[in-house]
């Protein structure tokens, strides 16, 4: 299992602040910055997108934006996506046909390659050579398009099964977690935690992350134990 990489959703952030939102998030000890993009098409919410991720790498420029692209055509804005300043792009296993396409633009564009799946997609249509394709997997603990939802813990087998077959990927969740179900999170085998609301609504996120970090620095080192 990986390391632990703590990647606070921006869509909690207020907006207005978007750059300083970050550099707080950052100066509090996060890894990345969770980016989601919406067009409104793929799900029926319309957020950021290319322009504005641009002034954010140009205000912080020490930021890896972890760009989570809920989009109709996910091939389409790769290469604005790399311009802008993503560092990591993941898209929908739902929202194209054509995976391995996407993947090696990605690649070729010089940001790493993350697959998603919604909370009614089974594990099962990640197959292992698609799987290692990819540098992250994406297991929606909510459903997509919007923030606030309540955690789907049934989910959590997802991310099971996949570190099984990937016991040295990157494996992520998103929507509803926090301090309450990092453990659990953590647990099931995920190591990159997405979390909005838990940290950016924190008084002292600094120490709400410590405790998502701690979750699944304890996970890994339970792993470690067992084998």
């Amino acid at each position: 299992m990986s390391k632990a990489i703590i990647s606070p959703s921006v869509l909690a952030s207020d907006l207005s602040k978007l750059s300083d939102e970050c550099q707080r998030m950052i100066d509090n000890g996060c890894d990345w910055l969770h980016m989601d993009v919406m067009d409104g098409h793929f799900v029926p919410n319309i957020t950021m997108g290319a322009p504005i991720l641009s002034c954010v790498r140009d205000n912080v420029p020490d930021i890896f934006m972890d760009v989570h692209m809920m989009v109709s055509d996910p091939l389409k804005w790769v290469p604005e996506i790399a311009q802008a300043g993503g560092k990591s792009y993941t898209f929908h296993y739902e929202a194209t046909s054509d995976h391995e396409a996407v993947i090696s633009s990605i690649h070729s564009h010089g940001m790493k390659a993350g697959l998603a799946i919604s909370p009614d997609t089974p594990s099962s249509v990640i197959t292992d050579s698609l799987g290692n394709a990819v540098d992250l997997l994406l297991v929606m603990t909510v459903q997509p398009g919007k923030g606030g939802q309540k955690f789907i813990a049934g989910c959590l087998e997802k991310v099971t099964e996949l570190r099984k077959r990937f016991p040295s990927k990157n494996i992520q969740v998103d929507g509803g977690v926090g301090s309450g179900n990092a453990c659990q999170c953590a647990a099931a085998g995920s190591n990159v935690l997405v979390a909005g609301t838990a940290v950016f609504g924190s008084q002292d996120p600094k120490k709400t992350i410590q405790e998502l970090r701690t979750a699944v620095d304890g996970a890994i080192a339970d792993a470690a134990k067992s084998q």
